[in-house]
């Protein structure tokens, strides 16, 4: 199938938590430059304008977790998007047309199969997550915890999230593992920059992180 035929069958899914600053300028970008779908901007409790900022934009907004799968959406394919302007649109077409050429249930966006220029902390926190994951969720990846993803909506079954924060991220590559779903990965653009580092997750919660994961994985 061609990528492109499926430009009205995509639900774009960007969690955002106090990104009011920000979240009008992702909205317009992904509009401007990627290819045309529903935009679902999750709320995750933000005590700013982001839902209101969200909704001006033309975005549909939720303020609880997605838990009502592909019927409640009406997609093909879900794109995740991260709201802090990390992500570049013009990433989405790439990986779309490497989610079909793979024939993939799964397409991972992936800095380091890229020339990104990574904060020396960050990326040694990274490859150590690529380490773990690998160990543990015995999934070969080269990057963890990057929010631009596309899934088709018939694997989302499969990928029903529990955990909370950013544990959920290490979550949802386990579950890819254990369900055998087919994955490809993309190189993607990652544009750090203040305020970005700002809002990310802090190198120094990784354990936390992992131990969240570990927890959840022991209680599944």
């Amino acid at each position: 199938m061609n990528p492109s035929s499926l430009d009205r069958r995509l639900a774009y899914v960007i969690p955002a938590f106090n990104e009011g600053e920000m979240l009008s300028r992702v909205i317009e970008e992904l509009r401007r430059e990627a290819p045309p779908g529903l935009i679902l901007v999750v709320d995750d409790a933000s005590v700013d304008d982001t839902g209101a900022v969200a909704a001006r934009a033309g975005a549909q907004v939720i303020r609880h977790p997605i838990n009502r799968g592909q019927g409640m959406l009406g997609a093909e394919v879900v794109i995740t998007f991260d709201a802090d302007g990390q992500h570049d649109p013009l990433d989405v077409r790439r990986l779309l047309e490497s989610l079909m050429a793979a024939d993939s249930d799964v397409a991972l966006g992936s800095r380091f199969l890229s020339p990104n220029q990574i904060p020396w902390l960050r990326k040694i926190v990274l490859r150590l997550g690529v380490a773990f994951t690998r160990i543990v969720s015995r999934l070969s990846i080269t990057d963890t915890h990057n929010g631009l993803r596309a899934i088709r909506a018939s694997a989302l079954k499969s990928l029903r999230l529990k955990e909370d924060r950013m544990a959920h991220a290490s979550e949802l590559l386990d579950l890819i593992s254990a369900s055998k779903l087919k994955f490809v990965e993309v190189p993607c653009t990652i544009r750090y920059s203040a305020y970005s580092r700002g809002k990310g997750q802090r190198s120094s919660a990784a354990p936390r992180v992992a131990i969240e994961f570990l927890f959840g994985k022991l209680m599944r």
